[in-house]
């Protein structure tokens, strides 16, 4: 049997592949926090205007970057980076289908991620995150990101990560 293998390339945030996994990311997302304050899911209208207000335009070159991860050849999962100051990278849109969940993608992704922003010039990364997204805190915390004040005003965000970046640490995907 061959080994499972994962691959991760840019991918323009406008391409059919990057809308079906925000589709799916945003979806999934918005189910949650929908089960959780009101006990169903997001309302069809709702979904359909919020996933296309936010068409990841901020993840496009030169100030970001998209990725997507695929399992086996097929789209498994995004993360992408968008510089928010000359220093400072943002993590955005860390998803992985889940099928797929399990399998080291998600710490691949975010180190490919974590590699890009050092390649647009970032020397820290930070990122928002819900108290429901349970996972992704555990995630963060377990590759290096730590806990800090609110670097923005997001609506829906709980929990607000860095990590500096390094030339030379374990910033470079394997």
């Amino acid at each position: 049997m061959a080994p499972m293998s994962w691959t991760v390339s840019p991918e323009p945030p406008d391409s059919p592949v990057a809308a079906a996994l925000w589709r799916a990311y945003y979806t999934e997302v918005s189910d949650r926090w929908f089960a959780l304050h009101e006990g169903r899911r997001t309302p069809e209208d709702e979904l359909e205007r919020e996933i296309a207000a936010d068409t990841g335009d901020y993840l496009a070159p030169p100030n970001g970057t998209l990725l997507v991860a695929r399992f086996e050849g097929e789209p498994a999962g995004t993360a992408g980076v968008r510089m928010l100051d000359t220093d400072t990278a943002e993590l955005k849109r860390v998803f992985l289908r889940e099928e797929n969940r399990g399998r080291g993608g998600a710490a691949l992704l975010v180190a490919a991620a974590e590699h890009a922003a050092l390649g647009l010039g970032a020397r820290r990364i930070v990122l928002d995150t819900r108290s429901d997204l349970v996972e992704a805190r555990t995630l963060y915390t377990r590759l290096g990101y730590t806990e800090t004040a609110p670097h923005n005003d997001q609506k829906y965000a709980d929990h607000w990560f860095t990590k500096p970046l390094n030339i030379t640490g374990n910033d470079a995907p394997r």
